[in-house]
């Protein structure tokens, strides 16, 4: 089992590579300053695994914080992702092209592809995928990416996805918390030894009010975010929390010195809808 003892301690993904256990999110980080002083701040505080997207707009602040931080790029993992605009075999190599002058890498450690089925391609979805990954698989080859994976997919999507895929995708990222479990897709990431990453661990700020969480983190001794991003380590997912503050960007590190009981999981896992649900990648408009 994978030790839940540091911030750098490593899941292995199904091709060999290891990726530490707590991940950074940038969802919703405005590029520029509060961008860099919140990756900076987390490098300071002992994160090396980075998560940021295109579509978020602040590739180039994160590159920048990675670059000042004086943390060499061999113990740093870098996660990027690739936006709807860009599916398509040609369109994937020059998004990466693109994202890594922004970051300022010669490599990043994981390609995602971010949403399933973009609203301007519902009539060609599967076939895009397909060509996007044929890229992303030779992107790989090349060692332009570590790994290669897959954000907001469900299994509809997966099993297309396997038609034609070569490499079975490392990763796929998700809307995970104790307000939507999502087993259907856990399942079958499991199933086919692909990691289940968790954006927005905390749900939204809804969770913080939930009094079941609030009467455990008493009972711990811990705030809402520890005892939350402590319950989906023990689920085996890889949390991806997200602040801009550097106090609670160093506290949400602080999950390796307690233990949630089988009781209090359970309880947890109890919790489905109380800070929202995921949304439908089919339906989204964008």
């Amino acid at each position: 089992m994978t030790q839940l003892t540091k911030l750098t301690d490593t899941y292995e993904l199904n091709n060999g590579t290891q990726i530490p256990i707590v991940g950074f999110g940038t969802w919703q980080t405005p590029d520029g300053q509060v961008a860099y002083d919140s990756v900076l701040a987390a490098l300071k505080a002992g994160y090396r695994h980075i998560d940021t997207a295109a579509a978020y707009g602040n590739e180039e602040s994160v590159g920048k914080a990675i670059a000042d931080s004086g943390v060499a790029r061999k113990d740093l993992f870098v996660t990027t992702k690739l936006w709807n605009a860009d599916h398509g075999y040609d369109q994937t190599k020059a998004a990466l092209a693109t994202s890594l002058e922004k970051l300022g890498l010669d490599y990043v450690d994981l390609y995602l592809i971010h949403w399933p089925n973009p609203a301007a391609m519902r009539d060609s979805w599967e076939q895009l995928n397909a060509d996007t990954w044929r890229a992303m698989e030779e992107l790989y080859a090349e060692r332009k990416v570590r790994a290669i994976g897959v954000s907001n997919f469900r299994p509809k999507h997966l099993d297309a996805l396997l038609k034609t895929a070569k490499v079975i995708p490392a990763v796929n990222q998700i809307f995970l918390n104790p307000s939507d479990l999502e087993p259907e897709i856990v399942a079958y990431n499991d199933a086919h030894d692909i990691l289940s990453e968790a954006y927005s661990p905390l749900g939204t700020g809804k969770i913080f009010d939930v009094p079941a969480l609030q009467t455990m983190a008493q009972k711990y001794d811990k705030s809402v975010a520890q005892v939350v991003l402590r319950w989906s380590l023990q689920h085996g997912f890889l949390p991806l929390p997200k602040s801009v503050h550097a106090d609670r960007i160093a506290q949400n590190t602080e999950i390796f010195d307690f233990e949630l009981s089988a009781d209090d999981m359970t309880t947890i896992d109890g919790l489905r809808g109380v800070a929202g649900l995921a949304n439908d990648p089919d339906t989204v408009n964008f």
